[in-house]
């Protein structure tokens, strides 16, 4: 299954260089078309709405579709191969630890970046109000969908299902996950040969998730060029060139804490080589880049965990369905950044003690966040609300959140392979450094 899951085509090609392939490609012929024909000529338009649009919406609805049977199964089987509650336990205060201790690390630094450079400073009001306009609609849109979340208890609350089948249908992913959890755990403390039919049953729906996923896999080169075409010929450079000083911000923020935090982490704590850690994540940081969605890259980290890096199945399967959803270090970054650059641009002096009411929001919001493209933008809205920044700013950035939403995936999911890695040490063994040599 590993060889059809992720090489297709020319032998010898590796799937994450036939996407680098496909989003180069993308990214080239879309520049020329922006540039050469227009973004608003006619051909353009229709190419994009009726082609490359419905084909790469298909390719995420296809991952999408498998994401809940996958993530169920594979946390369900990740707790039940522990063996016994108290090595959960173990694992899971390790996981919780350093997923807020690394989150904190990522927040803390995308705020003294923000505080040094000062992005939201030197913005010209023109812009910015073209800006807004242009997204006014949708910033209205996200702004509004903050008032019907769950807060506060009710956000708590709502992480115990009444009705797993109403969740997973809601795509409420923390509701799902407590519930593969506690049957998880349930068949830890129950072992019986009517467990061990149900445990077999559901390692076969991962086994067959897994298989269907490497399927679909196969036409991940052709949506990302799909993905990267629409966005270099409806925006071409100016989408970045617009907002340069805070996409600048944003990227140098995510590339320090990927590499150097994660490294010393691996280095460190882990006992791993940084370098051979890297090399064995390309294709996840290649797929997670592509989609902007850590849900949709689950199973290629998966696969990854297991034959590129050697760790404990046990352990990689835990902690990387967990990690989609709360290990999200990139979401929580960005969050900061965003939040005290709509500050500063609006004038609005955040003292030192909102400041940490911000990091520690962020935090929580990176926990909680929908690991889908654009997951955290009403987490956004609702920090600037809770600080008194005009919530609708968010339509500064909406042109340039399709970038900054794949290079926060990125380092979401190597967060979240990085976090494996680093637990799998003492767990069922040491991780299988021979395997990513």
């Amino acid at each position: 299954m590993a060889e059809t899951s992720h090489r297709t085509g020319k032998p010898g090609l590796p799937l994450h260089w036939k996407m680098a392939i496909g989003f180069a490609a993308g990214l080239l012929l879309g520049l020329i078309v922006h540039y050469g024909i227009g973004p608003h000529a006619p051909a353009v338009q229709w190419f994009t709405t009726w082609i490359t649009q419905p084909a790469g919406t298909l390719f995420l609805r296809l991952i999408f579709m498998l994401v809940i049977p996958l993530l169920f199964s594979a946390l369900v089987i990740g707790v039940a191969e522990m063996g016994d509650v108290r090595s959960l336990g173990r694992i899971g205060w390790k996981t919780l630890a350093l997923t807020v201790i690394v989150s904190g690390i990522a927040v803390l630094l995308g705020l003294l970046l923000v505080n040094w450079f000062k992005p939201g400073a030197g913005i010209d009001p023109a812009t910015a109000q073209q800006l807004l306009s242009e997204s006014s609609d949708r910033a209205s849109a996200i702004v509004s969908s903050t008032h019907t979340q769950p807060k506060g208890l009710d956000m708590l609350m709502a992480i115990v299902p009444d009705n797993v089948i109403s969740a997973a249908a809601d795509n409420a992913i923390l509701a799902v996950m407590f519930f593969a959890l506690m049957l998880g755990i349930g068949l830890v403390l129950k072992r019986s040969p009517a467990t061990e039919i149900l445990q077999r049953g559901i390692e076969g729906l991962f086994e067959v998730s897994m298989i269907l996923i490497g399927l679909v896999i196969r036409l991940a080169p052709y949506a990302v060029f799909c993905f990267m075409f629409n966005l270099a010929a409806l925006f071409g450079w100016e989408l970045l060139a617009r907002l340069g000083a805070y996409v600048g911000v944003v990227v140098l923020a995510l590339a320090l804490h990927m590499f150097v935090v994660y490294s010393l982490t691996l280095k460190f704590i882990g006992g791993y080589s940084p370098v051979r850690f890297f090399k064995g994540v390309q294709e996840a940081m290649v797929m997670a880049f592509s989609t902007a969605s850590s849900n949709a890259t689950l199973p290629t980290a998966l696969r990854v965990a297991d034959e590129e890096l050697g760790l404990p199945r046990q352990v990689s399967r835990f902690v990387l369905t967990v990690g989609a959803t709360a290990n999200q270090n990139g979401t929580a970054l960005f969050e900061g950044v965003t939040v005290l650059f709509l500050a500063q641009f609006f004038g609005v002096e955040l003292s030192l003690g909102q400041q940490a009411t911000v990091m520690f929001v962020c935090i929580l919001g990176g926990i909680g966040t929908a690991g889908v493209p654009a997951g955290s933008l009403p987490v956004v809205a609702l920090i600037c609300g809770m600080v008194g920044v005009p919530p609708e700013g968010i339509g500064l950035i909406l042109g340039v959140d399709r970038f900054l939403d794949m290079c926060r995936t990125t380092l979401n999911v190597t967060g979240d392979l990085m976090l494996a890695t680093v637990v799998s040490r003492g767990e069922g063994g040491a991780p299988d450094t021979s395997a990513a040599a």
